[in-house]
């Protein structure tokens, strides 16, 4: 079971897609929104969910005080549950300006063809793409990031350590069991 786990949609079930996605654990989704709280990153942030899957992570801000999420996912069937889900966190937040939407598109496409800035960014794609792809991604991303951005990442502890371009730097990374996770800022 996937849910909400503090905000104002704290404790809200969500639906996960039945195949075709990795939802993030409770334990690693925890810890990772308590970092940045104690950052101060989730207050009125601009957030993007690439690979939303469920949307569990950009939803999670958008209860938290993110002040618009945007959830990109390319399956068909995912980007429908991300539409559910969103709705439900939306209905539970109750804020008038709390904006939201779900993209059913590639990260790329998405990254190419807006001009929309970010405060948080995650990137949570599938284990099998390559390091190449995620490269890709990120650099694609740069242009879309504001100033002082966050991006976490997360892949299987197996991974290499993302491959960064010009514009971002590694912060830190912390392993949860078969998962680690990335923090990139801005350079």
């Amino acid at each position: 079971m996937t849910r909400i786990i503090s905000g104002a949609a704290g404790s809200l079930t969500l639906v996960v897609p039945d195949a075709g996605t990795r939802p993030t654990s409770d334990r690693v989704r925890e810890a990772l929104f308590s970092s940045l709280e104690a950052a101060d990153v989730l207050a009125g942030a601009r957030v993007v969910d690439l690979y939303a899957g469920s949307g569990a992570l950009g939803l999670e801000a958008l209860s938290r005080g993110a002040s618009a999420v945007d959830l990109v996912e390319k399956a068909p069937k995912a980007a429908s549950t991300a539409q559910r889900n969103a709705a439900a966190v939306a209905r539970a937040v109750r804020a008038p300006s709390v904006a939201w939407r779900v993209h059913r598109s590639s990260a790329d496409a998405f990254l190419r063809a807006g001009n929309d800035q970010f405060d948080l960014v995650f990137l949570d794609p599938p284990y099998e793409i390559g390091e190449a792809e995620l490269t890709q991604t990120l650099s694609l991303l740069v242009p879309r990031l504001a100033p002082d951005a966050t991006v976490v990442i997360e892949r299987a502890r197996r991974s290499p350590q993302p491959g960064l371009p010009e514009g971002l730097v590694l912060d830190r990374d912390k392993r949860y069991g078969d998962t680690t996770l990335w923090w990139v800022t801005t350079a």
